[in-house]
């Protein structure tokens, strides 16, 4: 029986670097004066990498066969069927790389078995969450958000038909607008509210915290309804309750042979919409959906949701697009006696009470090269390619690696927002090399994988962890225990840079913490923003003039 772990351990400085890249390997080396310490870099990988990752992924199984003895190969050759006693060794060799171990082929079954490895099964009937559960109904709101749900209704109950809640990030927005959803249900039976939200994970909140809401404040049985990733539903069995909806898997329906007659069927079964992260409901694709759940059926009332009621930074006209859209009609957040609510949450202790912190990294050559600089004229977010040249540089990665470090010595929890997928996974390999446990999390991590991530970055251990990430848990993300951030990723989006500060400024009445930092990574010729209180104010005169 081969051991992976044996084989890893046969690989001399060379096949180390192979593996882990030859960017990993300089900034080590920058970092410990040119030592890596090959025993301590084959632990990581192994702790790192499951065996499984190991034996699927092409680069690295073609690595675990050319570390294999003759008599191993041949051995592998033989159980997977493919050995002839006439081959030269080499050709033996060549035969097992070019075979294909397609997931869940009898080759790939046979691999895992040499090594004695449990294929990692993700069972859709065991797993899945179920598409509609039934729920039964105290479930309190503080001053500040009574008086925010209480005038959404008014602006509703008197004639107009869309609203948008404006409420800074941390100040309960989804719990706000759960005692509105149930207050409609209760005084409307018989009728389907509908929640719009654009990533599973905001999905999935919406509709737990839904089960929990109705469990204090329902009247009767309703149900809850699943559509998003895998799930489906019959719109016959729409009746009474809260649908959540994914917008990726409503367009995807919508793009279908028989797709606007689903979702003008849709429509007639809808009579309330909640549009969770609302300042994406002009986007074309998204508005066109919205708009045919409006116009088709009974007249129903559109509520927006959104802690940046705004598209972009400095684009006034596409923000009055937004602000058109839902009529002017605006309800932001006000406590009395403070000009803007962020302070308030924050003496309140519902916010943590925030240290933003520049951290400049001067580029030893310019940045941006004067095609570049024309290129970024009237666009509203950096190109891959300008954070892809921050990605690949070492000393600007190992600025956001001492970075971490130190935070590592004060916080628990800390995030980090890489400029790159590869970026993220490299940080994320340093610091675990470094004693500081880290995962990186990107799109290109697979469900399961995800889930174990999240899960460890959650739970109530002691010691220090790092989550780098890229292009993922920017929303529907919550980790109270989170106390700091690094923005390691330039963003033109004041929208964004709010969502990424949000998943670390929760405070002590809110689960989260007294104290919290916020690093941001401030490049040459490169803007960046201050603070949720300037964020939280800088739509006002689009809605107001």
């Amino acid at each position: 029986m081969l051991s992976v772990k044996e084989l890893i351990s046969r690989a001399d400085e060379i096949t180390v670097q192979e593996i882990i890249g030859n960017q990993t390997i300089k900034i080590l080396n920058l970092m410990n004066n040119g030592n890596s310490y090959t025993s301590k870099l084959k632990k990581i990988i192994l702790d790192l990498h499951s065996e499984e990752k190991l034996l699927t992924d092409k680069k690295f199984r073609d690595i675990l066969i050319d570390l294999m003895r003759p008599e191993e190969i041949k051995t592998v050759a033989r159980i997977l069927g493919i050995y002839s006693p006439r081959d030269e060794i080499y050709a033996v060799y060549e035969r097992v790389k070019n075979l294909n171990f397609r997931k869940n082929s009898e080759h790939y079954n046979l691999l895992l078995s040499v090594f004695d490895v449990t294929q990692n099964y993700v069972s859709t009937e065991q797993e899945k969450e179920p598409i509609v559960t039934e729920v039964t109904g105290n479930y309190q709101l503080f001053e500040h958000q009574r008086i925010a749900a209480a005038r959404v209704m008014a602006i509703l109950n008197s004639g107009h038909e869309r609203v948008l809640l404006h409420m800074p990030t941390g100040s309960g927005k989804t719990r706000t607008t759960m005692n509105i959803i149930a207050d409609y249900l209760r005084m409307n039976e018989k009728k389907i509210v509908i929640w719009l939200a654009n990533t599973e994970e905001l999905c999935e909140q919406a509709a737990s915290e839904f089960e929990k809401a109705w469990s204090f404040l329902g009247n009767r049985e309703v149900s809850v309804s699943r559509l998003w990733g895998s799930s489906e539903i019959q719109l016959n069995s729409l009746h009474d309750g809260l649908l959540v909806a994914g917008l990726p898997k409503l367009i995807s329906k919508y793009r279908d042979r028989n797709g606007r007659s689903f979702v003008g069927s849709l429509a007639k079964k809808v009579s309330l919409i909640i549009f969770d992260e609302a300042h994406q409901s002009v986007a074309p694709v998204y508005n066109e959906i919205v708009s045919i759940l409006l116009d088709i059926g009974e007249s129903k009332k559109l509520i927006g949701l959104s802690a940046t009621p705004g598209r972009s930074f400095e684009d006034q006209e596409a923000d009055l697009k937004l602000a058109h859209f839902f009529h002017k009609k605006k309800v932001k957040l006000e406590v009395a006696g403070y000009d803007n609510p962020v302070d308030y949450l924050t003496d309140a202790g519902y916010l943590a009470q925030v240290t933003f912190k520049p951290l400049i990294y001067e580029n030893e050559k310019p940045l941006l090269t004067e095609k570049d600089k024309a290129e970024l004229k009237g666009v509203l977010e950096y190109p891959k390619q300008i954070l892809s040249k921050l990605a690949e540089d070492e000393k600007r990665n190992l600025l956001i690696i001492n970075e971490a470090i130190r935070l590592a010595s004060n916080h628990k929890r800390i995030i980090l927002f890489a400029p790159s997928v590869n970026c993220s996974n490299i940080i994320s390999f340093i610091l675990e090399s470094q004693g500081i446990h880290s995962r990186s999390l990107t799109g290109e991590t697979d469900n399961q994988t995800r889930k174990k991530i999240i899960e460890d970055f959650k739970n109530e251990d002691n010691y220090p962890k790092v989550l780098c990430n890229y292009g993922v848990l920017t929303t529907g993300f919550d980790a109270p225990r989170t106390s700091a951030a690094i923005i390691g990723r330039p963003t033109m989006s004041l929208v964004l840079y709010s969502q990424m500060v949000g998943r670390a400024i929760r405070g002590v009445n809110a689960g989260g913490n007294e104290f919290a930092e916020i690093i941001t990574v401030i490049d040459q010729d490169l803007p960046g923003f201050r603070s949720v209180a300037e964020a939280f104010e800088n739509w006002e005169v689009v809605w107001n003039d």
